[in-house]
């Protein structure tokens, strides 16, 4: 289901701010961001960052205030599984060997134009096949 507002008419602009808010949020924490919207076939992560020796996938959610559910309610169980198997394409393809952690940041887009921002370290972990 798709939620527009005036302000951020279309899903992928209200995606895209939300990742760039996210990715100065975690700068400013003092991670260091290595890759945006990295992708394998159709799945996508949206922000890898390393925190001293840990690497942290961090799938990031943004609505606009008017929605009905709060961002971080859209990380579903099918969402979970295709991060875990793309961050196991990232660690082999960049040739990592680093603990791996998951979390997520909620945003919420509101009218007067800011925001807030929720940081859930450690949301999830990968489930066991």
């Amino acid at each position: 289901m798709k939620q527009t507002s005036d302000e951020y008419p279309v899903k992928d602009d209200m995606g895209r701010r939300g990742e760039e808010i996210a990715k100065y949020y975690l700068i400013g924490k003092g991670f260091s961001i290595l890759d945006i919207n990295w992708r394998h076939g159709h799945k996508e992560i949206d922000i890898v960052a390393k925190q001293g020796n840990e690497i942290v996938v961090v799938e990031v959610k943004t609505r606009a205030e008017n929605y009905a559910e709060e961002p971080w309610e859209a990380v579903t169980s099918s969402k979970i599984r295709n991060v875990v198997e793309v961050t196991e394409a990232w660690l082999r393809v960049n040739k990592v060997d680093l603990e791996t952690r998951f979390d997520v940041i909620s945003i919420l887009l509101k009218k007067d134009g800011t925001h807030t921002v929720e940081h859930f370290e450690g949301a999830f972990i990968p489930p066991v096949n």
